[in-house]
């Protein structure tokens, strides 16, 4: 008798573990609380314009990788998938001074050499490093903790560099980085895209990634790319429940007996695959008791194991725009809650002509913020709440129009939403829109996907690896199916 998987959530992972379930022989069914699939990995319409809530850069574009093969089995990319044409990671501008990390690695090393000659040792470390680092990959053909020898031999030889790399950059931050360079707008460009704290190693591979081809951005955008894998799924004979929240996951002794509906409906499961915020997962759908120590520690250890997330805003403005792509650059102070911003990001999805009418774009802005950042928010009433993303969306309008005079008057607000939106419709801790931060000298929050006291529970998601992301989402689907067909005695070749 064929066993039935039942997936709690289908974002990333809970639709790469229903794809994977599939094709290793098994039934599976998905619920999904919200009316559309993708989780984070998400976009809505506003006033006849796309916005774009996830895809910077997808991990795993170039053919014939390890991960480039699972995104191509789940639906999400293929050898015919077009991409955005685009030329650099981004720019930095501080006190009349703008330099870019682009595409092109000798651009960038000469642009930052013109730029201060003092710092051509640390310049040509930084770039040499970059290049190395085009070998990394993200490991996608099993667990790691069912890697055997040959398999550990293997990564090593594809990714030869990965040591020299974590040396010079693996204990680190990003801040600590930027200390190294003399010139102040090179220590923006050091800290402006990832979290200060983030390991400086996390720049370097990421920068990589883009420069090396392996990080390309498909066109039409995140919801699109999620409704790819939801058609996958299906039409592979899947069954896709939308708007049917799951209230809880029933265990009889040490075994899921399957799911408890909202609307009272019990679904039985030979297995269970929860892919949903583990945030929610343990205290909510099970009891917390059975949380993994390794992650109750990182939620305990906040300095340690911090979260970021974002208050945005997305503007109607005209595509003769002057600012590519992404550009962060110094405004006068911005006052959300107890904290001070004074660095906004502006980013053009000039690149995708599908997101706008014609003569027309989407810019998007994002002001990074913490967990307090996210009480802030939370202590408010409704009416203080609409008041304040008032507020403050005025302000940003203002400073990114003393930045960019030609926006003056010319911006249309779509949208604006805050960490507690990532809540309320993802369940994400803290509003978090990736997992834990990867802090220097810290060890990354990593776990197995299984629960110990329950054997046929399994976890898939962003939170089982730092820092999370789409690449994790996508293999972590992947790997809790092979951990059911290992406990099965059976091949993991998926």
């Amino acid at each position: 008798m064929t066993k039935k998987i039942i997936i709690v959530g289908a974002g990333i992972g809970g639709l790469s573990a229903g794809i994977y379930a599939l094709k290793a022989g098994f039934e599976a069914e998905i619920y999904e609380k919200n009316p559309l699939v993708g989780g984070e990995c998400m976009g809505w319409n506003r006033k006849g314009y796309h916005i774009d809530n996830c895809i910077h850069w997808l991990t795993g574009t170039l053919p014939d990788t390890d991960l480039w093969n699972v995104w191509k089995t789940v639906g999400a990319i293929d050898e015919n998938t077009d991409y955005a044409n685009t030329s650099k990671f981004y720019t930095s501008r501080f006190a009349g001074k703008e330099v870019s990390l682009w595409n092109d690695l000798e651009k960038s090393r000469k642009e930052l050499l013109a730029e201060s000659p003092e710092d051509e040792v640390e310049i040509n470390k930084f770039f040499d490093f970059v290049e190395l680092a085009k070998t990394c990959e993200v490991p996608a053909k099993k667990p790691l903790d069912m890697m055997g020898i040959k398999d550990y031999i293997e990564m090593g030889k594809a990714m030869p560099y990965m040591p020299k790399l974590m040396k010079e950059y693996g204990n680190i931050s990003c801040e600590e980085l930027a200390k190294r360079f003399k010139s102040p707008v090179i220590q923006k460009l050091m800290t402006d895209y990832l979290p200060a704290g983030y390991t400086a190693y996390s720049l370097i591979i990421s920068y990589a990634t883009m420069a090396s081809g392996n990080g390309n951005i498909p066109l039409k955008g995140s919801l699109a790319m999620s409704l790819r894998m939801a058609d996958k799924f299906k039409a592979m004979g899947g069954k896709l429940h939308t708007a049917a929240p799951v209230k809880k996951i029933v265990t009889k002794g040490r075994k899921a007996a399957g799911i408890e509906l909202e609307d009272g409906t019990f679904v039985a499961a030979d297995e269970v695959i929860s892919a949903v915020d583990t945030s929610f997962l343990f205290g909510h759908l099970i009891d917390g008791k059975y949380m993994p120590k390794l992650l109750k520690k990182a939620y305990s250890a906040k300095k340690a194991y911090p979260v970021t997330s974002g208050f945005q805003a997305a503007y109607a403005i005209d595509s003769s725009f002057s600012g590519k792509d992404t550009i962060l650059f110094d405004c006068t102070p911005l006052k959300i809650g107890k904290n001070t911003f004074t660095r906004i990001s502006v980013k053009n999805y000039a690149y995708d002509k599908s997101f706008a009418p014609e003569g027309k774009t989407v810019l998007q802005t994002n002001i990074v913020q913490s967990e307090s950042d996210f009480e802030y928010w939370k202590s408010l009433s409704p009416d203080e709440y609409k008041k304040a993303k008032d507020s403050l969306v005025e302000e940003i309008t203002e400073r990114i129009a003393k930045e960019f005079p030609e926006l003056e008057g010319k911006m249309e607000l779509l949208d604006c939403w805050t960490p507690l939106t990532y809540e309320k419709y993802c369940h994400a801790y803290h509003g978090a829109y990736m997992g834990f931060v990867t802090t220097a000298n810290t060890k990354p929050a990593r776990f197995k996907g299984v629960v110990k006291g329950i054997k046929n529970l399994w976890i898939a998601g962003q939170w089982v690896m730092s820092p999370g992301g789409l690449p994790v989402a996508v293999i972590s689907g992947k790997f809790a199916i092979q951990r059911i067909l290992k406990r099965g005695g059976r091949s993991i070749e998926i």
